[in-house]
């Protein structure tokens, strides 16, 4: 078997795009959307790298995470997620992670792995390495936490909206991960979700 080899530049993350509802046949699958900031976590020999969105390292703003990150046993992974902080309701603020007061207690929501031990999984099925991903962070310290999903978009639609969250992320079974927009990836978001709220004012990109 061919083992395809992750390579080292920076791998611009898979963006969902937006959606007026969820798909409701059963080939897809459908996660939280998190009040949070988009982190990859890299870890090989030189250590452990938090990159953005747009490939800036952040790896010395989130210990909690990196910590977290360092002690899984492998020699070298990526992992994409969502790094959130909780507010005293127990729910993910955004405003806290722009303070900057409260970054020894951020952690990430990690809901995909693009490479392990030096093997890239992107044209592996989301299902796979979401299994993969869920075995991996068993027993993991407190900065890594997986990000559920449901085969259900409804039950994931009513738990977001009760909790003021800002919506779901509907992955269709069996997609690769593709970097840059993607309709294998679609966005429903929450109309009364503090961050669509504050896009709507115009104060957020």
């Amino acid at each position: 078997m061919t083992i395809m080899l992750l390579p080292t530049r920076f791998i611009e993350p898979c963006l969902p795009s937006t959606a007026e509802r969820p798909p409701i046949n059963p080939n897809w699958i459908h996660e939280i959307k998190h009040d949070g900031c988009r982190l990859m976590a890299r870890r090989n020999a030189a250590g452990v790298c938090l990159l953005t969105r747009n490939g800036h390292k952040w790896a010395n703003r989130f210990p909690l995470i990196v910590q977290a990150v360092g002690a899984l046993r492998l020699r070298s992974c990526l992992i994409d997620g969502e790094a959130v902080c909780y507010d005293e309701d127990g729910l993910p603020v955004f405003h806290k992670l722009r303070q900057r007061r409260d970054d020894r207690h951020v952690f990430l929501y990690a809901f995909d792995l693009i490479e392990l031990n030096g093997k890239d999984l992107r044209r592996q099925p989301i299902e796979e390495r979401k299994s993969v991903l869920a075995k991996l962070l068993r027993g993991a310290k407190l900065g890594l936490q997986l990000n559920e999903h449901l085969a259900e978009p409804g039950d994931v639609v009513r738990h977001a909206c009760r909790l003021g969250l800002e919506g779901i992320v509907s992955k269709r079974l069996g997609s690769r991960y593709v970097s840059g927009r993607s309709r294998d990836r679609l966005k429903f978001k929450n109309p009364n979700a503090p961050t669509v709220k504050r896009e709507a004012d115009g104060k957020e990109k």
